[in-house]
């Protein structure tokens, strides 16, 4: 099990290539751990794990009561769900089952909800109901005036999807895998069997490839001589409101939904924070990740009619994240037998939840191609950081503090993080290699103040390795 982020990339020949470090394709690889005989490759273009869509969403684990019924998309999103419940639960991920209201503002909205409750049970999710105004405005006291009603969701949770990422590779990489970081696939080839991957730190050889790189699964794709879809970059502008806000909601407030996705929500955060969007802006260019001042308005003129109160709130932070939006309604998960390929696109804003699901699927469809799984194996659990805000920090537990004082230490004041969890960061399996690296693994310079108090004591500890 390696992590290389630079030098020559091996000559070994690996029987899997996953291209994309995205929670989808750490999954995948995770997954393909099961069979210890196997030798995976993860080739990732950046320097990091989830370093695209996987980290720039609303967090929200999904039930699927609103995917199209009878899709691949349904299925997968459904059973991802048990499953990442369950994989949370035993790998110290936070998850809040905080529930959802899609809400009806106007008579065409409210006409829906029904359709949207049968479209739940057809889904098999049968707890969403729907609610009158009086019971609306007592579950949610500071929703903006002039709601008709809701469909109550109750199973809808939120998540923290940078560690759900970061296990999956961790897990992966203990079990054997070889993380390649900084390695962007440029050309592809065949050659003795093999596919024969052109990277910016050399070449990689596998036998069978799959195509797990989502903003840019349709390039890699029609590398390979496919044209099934085109995938067209979907900006989500975000704003973060201080943890102050946070008592201002209590369920996760969507609305209803249009052709181009969910649209604009609030929702709190794990992390005890409150989010307001995102919006849904095609695009052109699949780098296009800054914040506008347009989509920005439009966000906070949105807000001021769901959740009023919320637009007197401090704003912690702005980001805005891709999604890989396609001309289908449905992922596009496709093998191609005569060419020890499977393609994994068009994995939208469920991919989060439903990510478990698909890798076991891929497995699957690369065992009908050919690839010979060999014995299998339980896993090992990872254990990771708990970055919850309605879970106890390191420097909250008595324990720790007493077997290890640096947990005791505050670096980062808004956040609560210890010098102590700086250290372990830098010394895990999957070490950050830059400063949002360590952010998202200990949340250091991600609160109100954004480092401006411990900027300059986290950068002294990550370019000391945390002594």
């Amino acid at each position: 099990m390696t992590v290389t982020a630079n030098g020559p990339l091996p000559s070994r020949s690996y029987d899997v290539a996953v291209v994309g470090a995205g929670v989808v394709g750490c999954a995948i690889a995770r997954e393909l751990t099961r069979h210890p005989d196997l030798r995976v490759a993860i080739v990732e273009a950046q320097d990091d794990v989830g370093q695209g869509t996987s980290k720039a969403n609303t967090a929200i684990l999904h039930t699927g009561f609103d995917a199209v019924p009878g899709s691949l998309e349904a299925r997968l999103v459904r059973e991802g769900a048990r499953r990442l419940t369950a994989y949370a639960a035993e790998s110290g991920i936070p998850v809040e089952q905080v529930g959802a209201l899609l809400v009806a503002w106007d008579e065409e909205q409210l006409a829906a909800l029904p359709h949207l409750a049968e479209k739940a049970v057809r889904n098999e999710y049968g707890d969403a109901r729907l609610i009158e105004p009086p019971e609306l405005h007592a579950r949610e006291p500071h929703l903006g005036p002039g709601a008709l009603g809701a469909l109550h969701v109750p199973g809808e949770s939120i998540i923290c999807p940078w560690t759900t990422t970061l296990a999956y590779a961790t897990q992966a990489v203990r079990h054997g895998v070889d993380l390649h970081l900084n390695s962007r696939v440029e050309k592809t080839s065949r050659q003795d069997g093999d596919h024969v991957l052109s990277t910016t730190r050399g070449t990689l050889r596998a036998r069978y490839l799959v195509n797990a790189a989502g903003l840019h699964a349709d390039t890699l794709d029609r590398r390979l001589g496919h044209h099934d879809f085109t995938v067209t970059p979907r900006r989500g502008q975000l704003i973060v409101f201080d943890k102050l806000a946070r008592d201002l909601l209590r369920h996760i407030l969507l609305p209803v939904p249009t052709a181009l996705g969910k649209g604009v929500l609030v929702a709190p955060t794990v992390y005890g924070n409150l989010l307001l969007g995102p919006t849904a802006e095609d695009l052109d260019d699949k780098r296009a990740t800054g914040s506008t001042a347009e989509g920005l308005a439009l966000l906070r003129e949105k807000g001021a009619r769901i959740l009023p109160a919320l637009l007197d709130e401090e704003i912690t932070a702005v980001y805005a994240g891709l999604r890989a939006a396609t001309e289908h309604d449905d992922y596009r998960i496709t093998a191609h037998p005569g060419q020890a390929y499977l393609t994994v696109g068009g994995i939208r804003s469920t991919g989060l939840t439903a990510s478990l699901a698909i890798a076991a699927h891929v497995t699957v469809l690369l065992a009908e191609t050919g690839l010979e799984l060999g014995r299998a194996q339980d896993l090992d659990p990872v254990r990771m950081p708990n970055l919850g805000e309605a879970f106890p920090r390191p420097c909250q537990r008595a324990e720790l503090v007493a077997a290890d004082p640096e947990y005791a230490t505050l670096v980062c004041h808004c956040e609560r993080v210890t010098r102590g969890e700086i250290r372990d960061a830098l010394a895990s399996t999957i070490p950050p290699r830059g400063l949002d690296g360590l952010r998202r693994r200990t949340r250091a310079r991600a609160g109100r103040c954004q480092g401006f108090y411990c900027g300059a004591a986290v950068r002294e500890l990550f370019e000391g390795g945390g002594a």
